[in-house]
């Protein structure tokens, strides 16, 4: 690990203070231009004593602009420390978890996992178009079907072709020969440049896509091709099995990656993270954003520089090894519950590495999916899938009480 470290309470203080105090101070400073301000103190009231033992609430209240991509070229100097705390963050995500060369990605705290998808398209649509001259209507996206929805808003949005690869029942894998028919039919309609969505842990199942998979069609097909990787859930949890495969940049083909904080980090809905390598964010540049110090190379614009110093505080109040620990504290728990449904007869998909478990509908009733909050495939009356997710919150009595009401509704069940 060349970034990532423990650092005591007082230290994480110490830094995240440093850092707000090298930002513009709203409170204090003579700062006419900025259409910003801390936060309302009517309602934040930033003299609260308990602020004084609540870093990252102070970051909040200070209220950090972190328009713009920090780790390329100049950003507004307004919010500067603060900026070098994100650079700190992403330089563990990208170098100590997913193997990037130091120095040879951009990226930013992005508002979540949906966002930095996006970001990923519009770059490769971009760079297609830049390098190659060529129509939207020449590119296309592919994915599997269990990939997550921001693929089909993204491609809506973008005016891009999404083609949907299905996924065996069972194993929810993709088969090569049904990727390649549906690459071929693709090249006879136009298409000659593909964006591939590969899944690290997919929403509903948490299946993982062998991206090596896309290389080997693509490549005998002889089309261009970009991989982003979808690890919105699994990224913060896959990379730490020490069976993966080669799925972060020390894979040659992988040229971006989605991280969700919101979910395994446990950072503030609307936290998420985007890399890429070097060379290819350059692409979604807005030059009309003259006004800003720096250059506009994200989807969101203006965004939480409070977000981003939560993201920090997480990993470095962990560290590598209590993160391992955690991770695998959670990955003991599936096991266990695991071994219960094959008692019990209970079908289920999960994959070897993560803490998803998508059991079977047909042997779950409706009011247990209500009092457990169990998530559906669909809503739409077809369901067959639902889905466990081992969480931090999740701990074994409450898979105990599940597993007891599904027993005791087959007993209640009416014999014929």
């Amino acid at each position: 690990m060349q970034y990532w470290k423990k650092y005591s309470s007082k230290i994480l203080t110490e830094k995240i203070d440093n850092a707000i105090q090298s930002n513009v101070d709203f409170s204090n400073d003579t700062s006419l231009g900025y259409p910003a301000s801390k936060l309302d103190g009517n309602v934040f009231y930033d003299n609260a004593p308990f602020l004084k033992d609540a870093p990252l609430l102070r970051a909040f209240v200070a209220n950090p602009n972190h328009i713009g991509c920090h780790t390329i070229g100049e950003s507004e100097h307004a919010f500067s420390g603060s900026h070098e705390l994100e650079r700190e963050a992403l330089n563990v995500l990208a170098v100590d978890v997913f193997n990037c060369k130091p120095n040879e990605f951009d990226g930013y705290i992005a508002t979540g996992g949906t966002e930095a998808n996006i970001q990923a398209l519009w770059i490769y649509r971009n760079y297609y178009s830049n390098t190659f001259k060529v129509t939207f209507n020449e590119i296309a996206i592919i994915s599997s079907e269990d990939t997550h929805y921001s693929i089909a808003k993204g491609a809506n949005l973008l005016g891009i072709e999404s083609i949907t690869i299905p996924v065996d029942f069972e194993t929810r894998l993709i088969d090569k020969d049904v990727l390649k028919s549906h690459i071929e039919i693709a090249k006879s309609k136009g298409k000659k440049y593909f964006i591939v969505v590969s899944n690290m842990a997919t929403t509903m199942f948490g299946s993982v896509d062998d991206p090596n998979l896309f290389v080997d069609v693509l490549s005998e097909l002889k089309v261009e091709f970009k991989i982003h990787i979808d690890g919105a859930f699994g990224g913060f949890i896959y990379p730490f099995n020490k069976e993966k495969q080669n799925i972060d940049f020390s894979n040659p083909h992988i040229d971006s990656i989605t991280i969700d904080a919101h979910k395994m980090l446990q950072a503030p809905y609307g936290t998420g993270v985007f890399l890429s390598r070097k060379g290819l964010i350059s692409n979604v540049l807005t030059k009309e954003a003259q006004y800003v110090n720096g250059m506009d190379l994200t989807l969101c614009g203006s965004r939480s520089g409070a977000n981003a110093l939560a993201v920090w505080m997480i990993l470095f109040s962990y560290g590598p090894h209590r993160w391992f620990e955690k991770i695998n504290i959670l990955l003991m728990r599936t096991d266990w519950f695991c071994n219960q449904l094959d008692e019990l007869d209970i079908a289920y998909y999960r994959h070897p590495k993560m803490n998803i478990i998508t059991m079977k509908s047909d042997k779950i009733s409706r009011e247990i999916e209500n009092k457990f909050d169990l998530v559906p495939e669909t809503h739409d009356g077809n369901n067959k899938w639902y889905k466990v997710v081992i969480m931090d919150h999740v701990e074994i009595n409450h898979l105990e009480d599940l597993l007891d009401c599904i027993k005791k509704s087959w007993k209640e069940e009416p014999s014929f």
